[in-house]
């Protein structure tokens, strides 16, 4: 892999506080404009591996380089090259959205012109002059993302970007992310929605007790943990002895594609017509994540 590729290069990255050891010898490594998810239970080292990550802790040991930024030796330019957005809504209220971005365009010495530039990005330029408490909580979170923007960051961080939106507000918050990745932003972000992670992520990486325990595209993970079945609705057979139903009656057969008595079976009705519908039962991400961490996802930890 070419290393001008690599965005996000951690090697046994370890955090302890006091005893508790939060960041177990995590190794990952992301190439430029992924987007990756780290997915994870509360409390199994999600946050904690985005705060080493953006250099707002120390490692207790192990290294890591963003966009080519030494966490340690290298913490100032880090800065420069980083978005990071929290889940704590950390918006002026009282200010308008562009008095918000502007007060931090002055802050970090950035021309006030890039404003327009990010509420284009996330789709917030026709209420730049409204007032921020107003907002719903999507629109708070779209506006946290362009200001995270403002200063053209190689790297994106989102911490639990959709936690507490509603499915719309959420899909918007989606749409943006991926729009920042076609346009050549590298983005890491931590959650625990499977839906959220198999719309968005290309990677992903299963988190437990401060370990990464798996690290696969979705497609792949679901392909390797999922079971090599066929859900196929049939017209019902009327000859049966235990027919019950009229005129359009169905039956949903398990039928195992490694076995040749189903494949015969399977045959049959498609030549007589019979089949309406054919599901794969391939897992879903989150029962390939119990199988292979053995907890839910939304378990407390």
């Amino acid at each position: 892999m070419n290393q001008l590729d690599v965005m996000i290069a951690a090697h046994d990255l370890r955090r302890s506080f006091g005893n508790k050891l939060a960041v177990d010898r995590l190794s990952l490594t992301v190439r430029r404009g992924e987007i990756v998810g780290l997915l994870g239970p509360n409390g199994a080292g999600k946050t904690t591996t985005i705060r080493l990550l953006t250099g707002q802790l120390a490692p207790s040991a192990g290294s890591a380089t963003v966009a080519g930024c030494d966490l340690v030796n290298d913490r100032a330019r880090l800065k420069t090259q980083i978005g990071v957005v929290f889940e704590d809504q950390n918006l002026y209220e009282r200010l308008s959205v562009w008095h918000n971005l502007d007060f931090s365009c002055r802050l970090y010495g950035l021309a006030s012109s890039r404003i327009d530039e990010v509420l284009d990005l996330v789709g917030l330029r026709a209420r730049a002059r409204d007032s921020v408490r107003i907002f719903s909580t999507g629109m708070k979170q779209r506006l946290l993302i362009a200001r995270a923007l403002l200063h053209r960051p190689a790297v994106l961080f989102l911490d639990e970007p959709s936690r507490g939106l509603d499915p719309i507000a959420a899909r918007h918050v989606r749409q943006t992310i991926a729009q920042l990745c076609q346009a050549g932003t590298t983005v890491l972000l931590t959650t625990h929605l499977m839906e959220e992670a198999e719309q968005l992520c290309q990677r992903v990486a299963f988190i437990v007790d401060g370990r990464i325990v798996a690290d696969d595209a979705p497609r792949a993970l679901q392909l390797a943990h999922g079971k090599r079945e066929l859900a196929v609705t049939v017209d019902a057979d009327q000859h049966a002895h235990d027919y019950v139903g009229g005129p359009g009656a169905t039956t949903v057969h398990t039928l195992h594609i490694d076995d040749p008595a189903d494949q015969a079976r399977l045959t049959h009705w498609m030549a007589q017509g019979q089949v309406r519908a054919i599901h794969s039962r391939e897992a879903t991400l989150e029962e390939v994540f119990i199988a292979i961490a053995g907890v839910r996802l939304a378990e407390e930890q």
